[in-house]
């Protein structure tokens, strides 16, 4: 396509925009004159969709009207609330049903998949991962890895990309692995990088991984409805992430997990509770633990049901659009956002995402000055900084325009 960089080119892309009508189905906060925002933050924080609102509010009413016995007479039944989200989020992850789990919160999923799938031995004990990963999964695996009495240093890869580039290179990938494949014992890569925006060649790193008998996990945060993932068939072991980016379900609501198939009757160990005991004589009190041959095997406690009405209500909007046409619509947004930063003549700023993406475009500030993202920040931008010198961008194709996007250059030329 010929791009323009006029206000009326941006209109006219908006006016052909099959999903457009879907903008006005969320709420966009207001500047203090009224006027909408520039929101680009839906990779930090999602909108609150306007139908968020029906959904909770039917569950405060039957709360209200049943107390406890809502459990089972509410108008949707708390007792298996969770399995109302499970369709919409095995095609937002290329999963079966049987896949996929809401529960708890991304990093307490991480920990939980870890105690399953990170099982080091003396010879195989090393974790791959990203080094500019975001800081709760480092955390979290190097406290997994002390926890099994290894040290950080002898056990963490942390990738990093090549001198001068800011993506790492899937064959670097692979060279470490095909070096340390005997001693590593887990890969667990954001799907998306929070700091780049960079997607990683999931099927292909899983299949690396796999044939040197690594398990292989992704933390999908920045990746669960943003970019198009066919988990089940790619056989990723396990995958992780949360629900108020992309996803819109409002601050810290329940998270999710995926866990393969082919694990659903193994006997792997995991810290177990009763609502992944089986259903079928859960309220019988068993003593024993017999886990759901199902990742809901994986729960431990019932879920909040005001969290997961709000997941629901935003995940009926991605049964209504599907992710095709989200992704399609993502592409066009950021090939016009970067078409337009490309125009702008000036050294005071560089791309670093490469140009395998979601919708987020990250750019970097040279000598890390957040002079920049504060006056873009008066001027009605909300967007995203990131120490020590990136401003993160994302055009999210459910609620942002491709008038969002141009009046977001027009600003920063501007500034600029």
């Amino acid at each position: 396509m010929n791009y323009k960089n006029t206000l009326e080119f941006a209109l006219e892309l908006d006016a052909n925009d099959e999903l457009q009508h879907y903008r006005n189905e969320f709420h966009i906060p207001l500047q203090k004159n009224g006027e909408e925002h520039i929101y680009l933050c839906g990779n930090s924080l999602g909108l609150q969709a306007k139908r968020t609102a029906v959904f909770i509010n039917q569950e405060l009413a039957d709360w209200a009207t049943f107390g406890v016995e809502g459990h089972f007479h509410a108008k949707n039944p708390w007792m298996p609330y969770h399995e109302f989200l499970t369709e919409s989020y095995s095609k937002i992850v290329g999963a079966k049903q049987s896949e996929v789990i809401a529960m708890n919160t991304l990093t307490v999923n991480l920990h939980l998949m870890m105690v399953s799938f990170y099982q080091p031995t003396e010879k195989r004990h090393k974790i791959i991962i990203e080094a500019d990963a975001f800081p709760s999964d480092i955390y979290a695996v190097e406290s997994q890895i002390k926890y099994h009495g290894y040290s950080v240093e002898d056990s963490l890869i942390k990738l990093t990309p090549r001198g001068g580039e800011s993506a790492i290179r899937t064959e670097d990938i692979e060279a470490i692995i095909e070096r340390e494949g005997d001693e590593i014992a887990l890969i667990i890569l954001g799907g998306v990088n929070y700091y780049t925006g960079q997607v990683f060649d999931f099927e292909t790193i899983t299949k690396l991984g796999q044939d040197k008998g690594i398990v292989v996990g992704f933390d999908l945060a920045h990746a669960a409805g943003n970019v198009k993932l066919d988990l089940h068939n790619w056989e990723v072991d396990f995958a992780v992430w949360c629900s108020y980016k992309y996803l819109n379900s409002g601050p810290g609501s329940v998270a999710a997990a995926f866990v393969h198939e082919k694990h659903h009757h193994s006997n792997l160990p995991r810290f177990a509770g009763w609502w992944g005991h089986n259903k079928e004589d859960r309220f019988e009190m068993p003593d024993e633990f017999s886990p759901i041959k199902s990742a809901e095997g994986w729960q431990l406690s019932n879920p909040s049901i005001l969290s997961l009405a709000a997941i629901r209500a935003s995940l009926s909007v991605f049964d209504e659009v599907g992710m095709d046409k989200l992704v399609r619509k993502s592409k066009q947004l950021t090939d016009y956002l970067l078409f337009l930063l490309d125009s702008i003549e000036t050294d005071r700023i560089e791309i670093i995402t490469p140009k395998e993406r979601g919708c987020q475009i990250s750019i970097r500030v040279k000598n890390g000055n957040k002079e920049l993202f504060d006056k873009i920040t008066e001027k009605g931008v909300i967007a995203d900084w990131r120490d020590p010198d990136v401003i993160r961008v994302a055009p999210v194709p459910l609620y942002n325009s491709f008038s969002d996007v141009f009046n977001f250059y027009n600003i920063l030329k501007t500034v600029l």
